[in-house]
C-alpha cells in the first residue's frame, strides 16, 4: 500500500547516472528536524562581534510509555523521559518574531536541521554541543491563554 510512494519519494532523493568510464552514484541528502514540545527558557538574542544575530532557546519533548508485565491501558507503570534540545534561530524574521513571542512555557513545533559543533568554554575547554537550527516555528499555545 505505502511502497509505491516511498519508492517516489526516494528515487526524488537519490539519483543514479552512469558514464563510460564508470558509474557515478549523485545523491541528495536530507538534515530535517520536526519538534513539537514546551518552551523551558524564554529566548536570548546574542550577536558575536562580525556575527550574525541569533536568538536561542531550548525546547523539552517528552516520550511517555509504559512498562509490566500486562501492557494494556489498564495495568503497568507509565514512565516518561523529558529531552532537552537547544534551539537556534538565525534567519531574520523568524529570529526577531521567536525573540519577541516565544516565552517559558509555550506549546511550539519547530522545523530545522540538526547541527554539531564544538566551542571553547569559558576554562579553555573545548566542549561538543548539538543545535538545532530553526526555519520555521509555529505557535500552537499561548502562556496567557493556558493559565486562564
Amino acid at each position: 500500500m505505502f511502497r509505491r510512494p516511498v519508492v517516489q519519494v526516494l528515487h526524488q532523493f537519490v539519483r543514479h547516472e552512469s558514464e563510460i568510464a564508470g558509474s557515478v552514484v549523485l545523491e541528495r541528502s536530507l538534515n530535517r528536524v520536526q519538534l513539537l514540545g514546551r518552551v523551558g527558557q524564554d529566548p536570548v538574542l546574542r550577536q558575536i562581534e562580525g556575527k550574525n544575530p541569533v536568538t536561542i532557546f531550548s525546547l523539552a519533548t517528552n516520550e511517555m510509555w509504559r512498562s509490566g508485565e500486562n501492557e494494556t491501558y489498564q495495568m503497568g507503570d507509565v514512565s516518561q523521559k523529558t529531552t532537552w534540545h537547544r534551539i537556534s534561530v538565525f534567519r531574520p524574521g523568524l529570529r526577531d518574531v521567536a525573540f519577541q513571542y516565544v516565552k517559558k512555557g509555550s506549546r511550539i513545533y519547530v522545523e530545522g536541521k540538526v547541527d554539531y559543533g564544538e566551542y571553547m568554554d569559558k576554562n579553555n575547554v573545548r566542549r561538543q554541543a548539538t543545535t538545532i537550527i530553526a526555519d520555521n516555528i509555529i505557535f500552537l499555545s499561548d502562556q496567557m491563554k493556558e493559565k486562564a
